[in-house]
């Protein structure tokens, strides 16, 4: 009877053991397999997508979207002060208006993308098992290099984007400013906000192109 336990021990661990070794994958992995497919995806459909830019959101969003922390980020440009007194109703349909125009505002940078190397960087010392941090460097036409950082968290074994860092520029922070001001402008109104945010992001847009430019001087 301990003889027939054991063996049936050991084949259910020998069955069990290929499941455990199937470990989620790292940020850093979550970041190279998302890069790498929409680049591919980039480089065979590119023509295409610049007659049809709506399509290559699309594309986009299938790819990212399940990377991304939308609720999380939604959250953190809301801030506490706003998110508060938002609806559940109202959290949704900012979080939908925030995924659409992020994927417009990144899909417009990379339908100028030509070819430049982009380089995730190696994962470097020991990561944080809830947060941690992912490096990546693209180069330019001109062969000028600009860093890249991905804020990483660790949602239910999943690791997902919750903030990006583009050539010193914060992406998170810069999207918080905009949210405030725009409040400001609507008088406190949460519903004209949400609804605008497209046009929050283009301004959005501009401030960052601004902030880069006054960095190259």
């Amino acid at each position: 009877m301990t003889i027939a336990l054991r063996r049936g021990l050991l084949v259910l661990f020998a069955a069990i053991l290929p499941l455990v070794a199937q470990a989620a994958p790292s940020a850093h992995e979550v970041i190279q397999t998302s890069t790498d497919r929409l680049l591919a995806d980039l480089k065979a459909n590119k023509e295409q997508y610049r007659q049809d830019p709506n399509a290559f959101y699309e594309s986009l969003n299938e790819i990212l979207g399940p990377v991304v922390d939308a609720e999380g980020i939604s959250r953190s440009i809301m801030t506490v002060r706003y998110s508060r007194s938002a609806s559940p109703e109202q959290m949704k349909r900012f979080e939908e208006n925030f995924k659409r125009s992020l994927m417009q505002f990144y899909g417009n940078a990379l339908l100028e993308y030509d070819n430049q190397q982009i380089r995730v960087l190696p994962a470097s010392g020991k990561q944080d098992a809830d947060r941690t941090s992912v490096g990546m460097e693209v180069t330019g036409r001109q062969g000028e290099i600009y860093p890249v950082s991905y804020t990483m968290v660790n949602q239910g074994g999943d690791w997902m984007v919750r903030n990006v860092i583009i050539n010193g520029i914060n992406i998170g922070k810069l999207f918080r400013d905009q949210f405030a001001d725009a409040m400001q402008k609507n008088g406190g109104d949460l519903d004209k906000t949400i609804d605008g945010w497209a046009q929050v992001v283009a301004s959005a847009k501009d401030t960052a192109a601004g902030q880069k430019a006054s960095g190259d001087e």
